[in-house]
């Protein structure tokens, strides 16, 4: 199993965080949630939650194409495995591959911040709220199987803001 590199870097002049020379916010997922209802409360008006995802999805997308590229990662297991890491590295929560091809899978998430930060604050939901972590296995995925941004579409089939026991995402193309 490939195991990810990190390098972190605070420029002090600029006041930014570089994480592999990518630039860098690092939130908690109590900030995440925050951001995730004013995503869901501004439904109305524009959808709050495609941004959200679609925005997770060409980040990661970009920071993983880059690591890949600049660490000469070319074996799909490799690829997934630092993937998986990265997810956890940048404190979104720990990632399981049940299943992962070229045309899609499922992902599970045992621990997702996002979700157990919701329920500590407004408790369950009824409906999915991991539009971040979504959006960064679309991103993944696509860099994983060297495929373009929204090639493949992501949705929560089992969701434990919404009382699973994990969460569970779908991947088709």
């Amino acid at each position: 199993m490939a195991e990810l590199k990190l390098n972190h870097r605070f420029d002090i002049k600029t006041n930014r965080q570089y994480l592999n020379d990518q630039l860098t916010v690092l939130h908690c997922h109590h900030y995440a949630i925050l951001f995730t209802q004013l995503g869901l409360d501004a439904k109305q008006l524009v959808d709050g939650t495609k941004i959200l995802q679609e925005s997770a999805e060409d980040t990661f997308f970009k920071v993983l194409t880059s690591y890949y590229k600049n660490n000469n990662v070319m074996d799909i297991e490799d690829r997934i495995s630092i993937a998986m890491q990265m997810f956890s590295a940048v404190g979104l929560g720990k990632m399981v591959k049940n299943s992962l091809d070229e045309n899609g899978g499922e992902i599970e998430m045992p621990k997702a911040y996002l979700d157990e930060g919701w329920i500590l604050k407004w408790g369950k939901n009824n409906e999915p709220v991991n539009y971040i972590g979504m959006g960064f296995v679309a991103g993944m995925v696509a860099a994983v199987f060297d495929k373009s941004i929204r090639s493949y579409k992501v949705t929560e089939t089992q969701s434990r803001v919404m009382g699973a026991d994990k969460s569970v995402l779908k991947i088709t193309l």
